[in-house]
């Protein structure tokens, strides 16, 4: 229907209509509104598929054009090899799409399994540091501990020289 004949079929509404009655009215109008924008865009889209195809103006069936420019009958051998192409474009599709999401999955599975290596390896270093900490410590004890050492041979020196000192004393103290 052209949008003139669904203007003419609605009925006007007076003022003096109940509320419900004027929502009615109101409901037809948008019904008929969505009918013509429906109707349009179609319209739009058979004009935008014709002339995709290169059939603007023709006769699908016989091949003939409707503006008298006389070609042969090749418009339906076009539209389908252009099915078919349509057919094939989306099938590659489809198998991109595929691709696309096994590949995806495989990132993620990547991205997974690395995030675990990076707490493995973050565990590791936290435990090669107290390992570093602990061997440092270790080795101020043990270097202490030399230290205690000399400290302790060289007063048992001192001890065994003054022993030694005063024994030689008594003895030359005796003999004289």
């Amino acid at each position: 229907m052209s949008h003139e004949k669904r203007r003419q079929s609605s009925s006007h509404v007076s003022e003096t209509d109940s509320p419900t009655r004027v929502s009615l009215f109101q409901v037809r109008v948008c019904k008929t509104r969505l009918a013509n924008l429906r109707d349009d865009c179609e319209a739009a889209q058979s004009h935008v598929d014709r002339s995709g195809l290169g059939l603007e103006g023709r006769d699908v069936e016989s091949g003939r054009s409707g503006r008298g420019s006389g070609r042969g009958g090749g418009g339906k051998e076009r539209l389908l090899s252009g099915t078919d192409s349509l057919r094939s474009q989306s099938e590659t599709l489809a198998n991109a799409r595929s691709v696309m999401a096994e590949t995806e999955g495989v990132a993620l599975e990547i991205a997974e399994e690395l995030g675990r290596h990076r707490e493995t390896i973050s565990s590791a270093h936290g435990r090669v540091r107290e390992v570093t900490g602990m061997t440092n410590r270790a080795r101020r004890i043990v270097q202490s501990m030399g230290r205690r050492e000399v400290q302790q041979k060289l007063i048992l020196y001192g001890v065994a020289g003054t022993i030694a000192a005063v024994f030689l004393m008594l003895i030359y103290g005796m003999f004289r």
